[in-house]
């Protein structure tokens, strides 16, 4: 000790010195506990975090096929490449057989490469051999991961009834929007340990869960009869200058859909490139006037309450007035004493609103709804409207729509409600659920989608004299849609197109319904084209092309001629 220290300093520099190292024991001691006690939970989860290795492993989504077992819609691989740059040796040379296989520039290869984050993403989306090609070299560092991803096999063939698949394999509109939940499948996982670069330990620990692939689906679609109505509606709206179209083709004894077209359409495959409006499908979401085809469920109405038959006479003077307004023919003209039958055939507005009327309110909405308007038909298929339907009582409806309605005028309706509707008719009254798919395949097993019968809408008598005029009507006044040597049984529509303060004095919707063979009916045809430009009427417009597409289904589905079947030939 130095004579100038005073005698007690040492001992002070001591117990200081003894309270920092106190202190510090404090605070190790309070991180500690903190750490093993209040925060253990948390810290172990991080370090299981850097530790553990996990991925998950897609699923792969369910095969779409036709009813003839064509495919539509299935998965591929695709693959996203990879890198652990700390793992990595050799960066020019990786570089340098990467650039040209990913289609990037070989610098951007490299930097990612030099990079000194622990993973970092060279490609995604790459082609299915490129991928195989990058993992048969065994790159240290390098990771090749497959993708599934959704293709529709014939691109935007029937694109409307299939939907799109986006990238996190879930399903919009159609059959892939519908069905997404059973299609898409549940995704595995795999578990294990990754060294300090974040690289799998392949000898380590290990425990896989594997993914559970979605469910096939057969539909009751025919790939051929689906190509040949696609063709056939683009054809006509080039011919007729038209802005847009849809055919339907049912079978009307188990509603299963043959074919669905509508155009524009658009293709699955690049649906990120699509504009939204066309991922509607018009089939069951668009809603427009019927027109005169509506008078098929008017004459049915009258026909099954039994206020008319198909002789039942009256006098035709050109013009009604109900509820105020008067209701003309299309021709507006008289034409004197006519049949009930010459009221399809001739497609009078004023005979339509004559039998609408005698039905009365109650009676004529009743019947319009037990035909399914103003309610979906619950087909499989995402995004189904229920149309437009004002009923008395509603604060909208008016007297003279009892009049209107009768020819489809005033009312909104979905093509596939009205096909559905007159279906009822082909198949003796009994009204069946339309649907897309037959099949629900899991593996080895499938579940068959049987018919439902929704209603009786009418008696099979009246079902059976309302054929006849309709056979009779296409005889008289609809040749354009006759086929030699098969009857016919259709009407014609012609509507007008609604705007704003009335109607549209130049754009109609041409449409036509028919069936065939009237006794035994094997399909149903809905052919609508919107705002042609040619010709406005249904039966200049659409009846040419049923005529074409009925041709094609006697051929493809083997019906015979009328005198072959009925003489047995």
């Amino acid at each position: 000790m130095s004579a100038e220290e005073p005698e007690g300093k040492p001992l002070r520099r001591i117990s200081f010195l003894s309270a920092v190292l106190f202190a510090f024991m404090l605070i190790n001691v309070g991180q500690l506990f903190r750490w093993q006690v209040l925060e253990y939970d948390h810290l172990l989860g991080l370090a299981k975090a850097e530790h553990d290795w996990y991925m998950e492993i897609a699923p792969l989504r369910g095969t779409i096929r036709d009813c003839n077992g064509h495919i539509l819609a299935l998965d591929i691989f695709e693959f996203e490449i990879t890198a652990a740059p700390p793992m990595i040796a050799n960066s020019e040379e990786v570089a340098d057989r990467l650039a040209p296989l990913l289609g990037r520039p070989r610098g951007e290869i490299l930097a990612l490469l030099n990079s000194v984050r622990p993973h970092v993403r060279l490609a995604r989306r790459v082609p299915q051999q490129i991928g195989e090609t990058i993992e048969s070299w065994g790159l240290r560092g390098i990771r090749v991961e497959p993708r599934p991803k959704r293709v529709c096999a014939e691109n935007s063939r029937a694109a409307h009834v299939l939907g799109f698949v986006n990238e996190t394999n879930n399903g919009y509109y159609g059959v892939e929007g519908y069905y997404n939940q059973v299609l898409k499948g549940r995704a595995g996982e795999g578990q294990g340990e990754r060294d300090p670069a974040g690289n799998y330990i392949p000898i380590g620990f290990y425990r896989l869960t594997p993914p559970q692939n979605g469910r096939d689906l057969v539909l009751t679609i025919d790939r051929t009869i689906q190509y040949m109505v696609e063709e056939e509606l683009e054809k006509a709206i080039a011919r007729y200058g038209a802005k847009s179209g849809t055919i339907i083709v049912m079978e009307p004894k188990t509603g299963s859909i043959l074919a669905m077209a509508s155009y524009p359409s658009y293709d699955p495959n690049r649906f990120a490139e699509t504009p939204a409006e066309l991922f509607v499908n018009p089939s069951v979401s668009t809603h427009y006037e019927p027109g005169s085809v509506f008078k098929i469920i008017t004459m049915a109405a009258g026909l099954d309450a039994g206020i008319i038959t198909p002789q039942s006479t009256f006098y035709e003077s050109g013009s009604i007035e109900v509820g105020g307004r008067i209701i003309m023919n299309w021709d507006r003209r008289g034409h004197g004493l006519v049949t009930m039958t010459d009221v399809l055939a001739q497609s009078l507005n004023v005979g339509a609103a004559y039998v609408s009327t005698t039905l009365g309110r109650e009676r004529f909405y009743t019947y319009v709804r037990r035909f399914g308007f103003g309610r979906i038909t619950g087909v499989d298929l995402a995004s189904e409207g229920p149309g437009g339907l004002r009923l008395p009582g509603d604060g909208e409806w008016h007297e003279s729509d009892l009049g209107t309605n009768s020819f489809g005028q005033g009312l909104a309706v979905t093509p596939l409600q009205m096909i559905t509707a007159v279906a009822a008719v082909a198949n003796d009254g009994l009204m069946m659920k339309p649907h897309v798919v037959e099949k629900i395949v899991d593996g080895q097993h499938g579940t068959n989608i049987q018919p439902v019968a929704v209603r009786r809408v009418i008696s099979p008598q009246t079902a059976k004299q309302l054929t006849w005029m309709l056979v009779e009507a296409v005889q008289k006044e609809t040749d354009l849609a006759a086929v030699p040597g098969y009857k016919i049984a259709g009407k014609t529509g012609t509507a007008q197109v609604p705007i704003p303060g009335g109607y549209h004095p130049n754009w109609t919707v041409a449409s036509f319904i028919g069936y065939a063979p009237p006794e035994d009916p094997a399909f149903i045809v809905l052919v609508k084209i919107d705002e042609p430009a040619v010709e406005p009427w249904g039966s200049k417009v659409a009846a040419p092309v049923f005529k074409t597409v009925a041709e094609q289904l006697f051929i493809l589905l083997g019906i015979p001629p009328d005198e072959a079947r009925t003489t047995g030939g």
